[in-house]
């Protein structure tokens, strides 16, 4: 009898505490709103644009890629360069990146084949290889599986004409281009991520980047070590932006909404994925991620439903139960619909209760060691860097050639 009301008090701190997030990041759906509207004054008080180099790896034919590419080509921006990596001259997807560059002849751009990855984390060396490259002094780093409306660069950049500005990230919301599991990931990009962000910011400010987009000044980028110092770190995205906090710049989150494409067929691959972000968020914020196991609502409620029936208080537990899946509504509507204006958060929200139990999932989930999988390559980490790599059966000390793209897919 005890155990249950002991249960009946996780379910109800769990509550209270999953309430007090949906407060702050209401919170942080206003600030970032007002924030917006400065920045959009700001914006329109820009005479000169300062010339841009986008740096974007690609790996293979990703779902919509000639979409996602064309996007950067069509930009209302008056002068930018493009540059694409591949570790591979036959990669696929440099035949697509070439047929759509002669289209847009007038863009400025560059094809770069890295070879193997000579340090453990490869965004870092293929960012670090275009930028040697870049013309320009404004770099905008990118994911392949990102969709940008015509005034992204513009709304990105501006923040930097502030010479205390170092770097500027964004929000995104998911696109699910291949049925439920990809669904699940996508709401919870539009939703769990953005509401953890938007508090973030809320408290603390930026102090970490976003891998879907980080712009950043080279002269702050210079003066964390370049990107070779992001090459061992196993989220080089988070650490970026606080190196160039901890650099006494200003991390800046943009006004601008990005689309991130997802296509994940099934659960295996939507679960990797998941377990990828969490078990990066796991070392890149351990105390932040730790916490994070009280922002879940709906694991709570249920909790609390079987705990109060078996007490015999069933209109306790309904409460319970109520109170998170309204929680859990709210935050879809506040956040997902009312910040990166995803449809499906306003009309589906119910699919957000599911995902909000399978976050919790995800997240206990983390702390089970510390491996992490990527394509065809194998970690272990120490703390928040990649110490050991395998690769198709040959195992490579942090330091040595090979390893992946951006956000390493984790797996234990």
């Amino acid at each position: 009898m005890l155990i249950l009301y002991l249960l009946v008090g996780v379910a109800l701190f769990g509550t209270l505490t999953s309430t007090i997030f949906l407060g702050l990041a209401l919170a942080g759906a206003i600030k970032f709103h007002r924030d917006a509207r400065q920045a959009s004054d700001a914006l329109s008080r820009v005479k000169d644009f300062p010339p841009v180099s986008v740096l974007k790896p690609v790996h293979g034919l990703e779902v919509r890629l000639k979409e996602k590419l064309e996007g950067f080509f069509r930009q209302d921006y008056p002068a930018y360069e493009i540059l694409f990596a591949a570790d591979e001259e036959n990669d696929s997807a440099l035949d697509v990146v070439r047929e759509v560059s002669v289209r847009y002849a007038q863009i400025p751009c560059k094809i770069l084949v890295n070879g193997i990855p000579p340090w453990p984390n490869p965004p870092a060396y293929s960012f670090s290889r275009m930028s040697e490259l870049a013309e320009n002094e404004i770099l905008v780093t990118s994911d392949s599986d990102v969709e940008v409306a015509p005034n992204y660069l513009r709304e990105v950049v501006a923040p930097l004409l502030d010479p205390k500005v170092g770097m500027v990230t964004c929000v995104y919301r998911g696109k699910n281009t291949a049925g439920f599991w990809s669904g699940l990931t996508a709401i919870g990009m539009s939703v769990e991520m953005t509401a953890g962000v938007l508090v973030a910011n809320l408290l603390e400010g930026m102090k970490f980047g976003l891998g879907p987009t980080i712009a950043v000044k080279k002269e702050a980028l210079a003066r964390i070590g370049g990107y070779q110092t992001l090459g061992d770190y196993f989220a080089n995205d988070f650490m970026i932006g606080h190196l160039i906090d901890a650099a006494g710049y200003h991390v800046v989150l943009s006004q601008h909404v990005i689309e991130h494409v997802v296509h994940q067929k099934n659960f295996q691959v939507m679960w990797d994925n998941q377990f990828r972000w969490a078990k990066s968020t796991r070392y890149s914020r351990p105390k932040g991620h730790f916490g994070s196991g009280l922002i879940f609502a709906l694991p709570y409620g249920l909790l609390g439903l079987v705990a109060a029936i078996a007490l015999g208080k069933p209109g306790l537990g309904l409460a319970l139960l109520g109170a998170a899946v309204l929680n859990r509504i709210l935050e879809s509507w506040l956040v997902g619909w009312g910040v990166v204006r995803d449809p499906v958060a306003l009309k589906e929200f119910w699919l957000y209760a599911i995902r909000d139990f399978l976050g919790f999932i995800v997240w206990a989930a983390s702390y089970t060691g510390a491996r992490a999988v990527w394509r065809d390559s194998r970690y272990e980490l120490r703390g928040d860097k990649i110490v050991l790599r395998k690769n198709a059966g040959t195992s490579q000390a942090a330091g040595s050639s090979g390893a992946p793209q951006s956000h390493p897919n984790s797996h234990h």
